[in-house]
């Protein structure tokens, strides 16, 4: 090997010595750079992820208060009991005959976050004031849905029989808000009624009536008497609600052959006795010992307590022992 080729190996020796030194150094110390960096992309990344869902923690947690303001209550009874008193003043506010409509509770029916119940109504009236109550309740700042609505030809002429549901919400849990009475910016004085005004005047809702068949010839033989029916039982009966109306509480009790319910109050006749109290303890069921039974009625027949279950029938109604009198009663006998 001469001279010159051995100064050319030197120096490709040098460049491969200087390139794998560069190597050496880039994996020592540049690689922790790397990865440290890494890291920071990695926990930037989280704390971005982490905002984000903060952020859209306290954008949900502020729409569910709002949301809860517009609830009736916390509890399925405490709303069952508001819901039913909005729905019965609104009735009254189209001008309708309360009596003429029953309320039947429906539910509660279990949901993710919150639970279900209403009030199943049906009633007779002026297609006009009808329309005053779809209007108000479609209205209503509460929070709610009408659903099944239906109409039928009423028991009187000009009037339709209505059928709907009323339903609403119970969040669970519910967020500790301060509900206020909601009342609604539109009333049936509103320019906005006037635009439901066509379906009164064209009878839209009321649906078509066959014409009635001809009189029977007068010697086709007369239909035979009807004999009369035996008389409702107490297994007829049903208590249906222990709500409150205005802060005093009712008994709803429904007929279940005529679908028509009626309102008492503490001191009226119910079943051959007295309505002494309703009971809104928690008290095992008499029925299954393993669930909880919210309220009930208490009836004072002679010197003796009984006792119906709401969601019973008077058939069902028992006789309290001494230990399941309320303390009121015992102070006040």
């Amino acid at each position: 090997m001469n001279r010159r080729e051995r100064i050319l190996a030197i120096v490709v020796g040098s460049l491969f010595a200087l390139a794998a030194a560069f190597f050496l150094v880039r994996s020592v110390v540049l690689k922790p750079v790397h990865e440290v960096r890494k890291r920071i992309s990695v926990a930037q990344e989280k704390l971005a992820k982490a905002q984000a869902e903060r952020r859209a923690f306290f954008a949900a947690e502020e729409s569910l208060q709002k949301t809860a303001l517009r609830t009736f209550a916390d509890s399925v009874d405490q709303a069952s009991a508001k819901s039913g008193e909005i729905l019965t003043r609104t009735i009254l506010e189209a001008r309708l005959a309360e009596s003429e409509f029953t309320r039947t509770p429906v539910g509660p029916r279990k949901l993710r976050g919150a639970s279900e119940i209403g009030w199943s109504v049906q009633g007779d009236g002026p297609l006009t004031n009808v329309v005053h109550l779809l209007f108000l309740l479609q209205n209503s700042p509460w929070l709610h849905r009408v659903e099944g609505l239906s109409f039928s030809s009423g028991d009187l002429p000009g009037e339709v029989r209505l059928r709907f549901r009323f339903l609403t919400l119970v969040l669970d849990p519910s967020p500790e808000v301060t509900r206020s009475e909601l009342s609604s910016t539109l009333t049936l004085d509103s320019p906005e009624r006037s635009l439901l005004n066509g379906i009164v005047s064209r009878d839209l809702v009321r649906p078509y009536l066959r014409r009635p068949p001809p009189p029977p010839d007068r010697g086709s033989p007369k239909p035979g008497i009807a004999r009369p029916t035996q008389p409702p039982g107490p297994e007829t009966y049903r208590i249906v609600s222990l709500s409150s109306w205005a802060g005093e509480p009712e008994v709803h009790v429904l007929d279940t052959s005529s679908q028509r319910s009626t309102r008492y109050k503490i001191g009226d006749q119910l079943d051959g006795g007295t309505i002494a109290l309703i009971d809104y303890r928690r008290l095992p069921s008499p029925t299954q010992p393993g669930l909880l039974s919210d309220s009930r009625v208490i009836l004072r027949i002679g010197s003796d307590l009984y006792a119906v279950e709401r969601g019973r029938t008077l058939a069902d109604k028992r006789k309290l022992d001494p230990s399941e009198i309320p303390d009121r009663l015992t102070r006040n006998p």
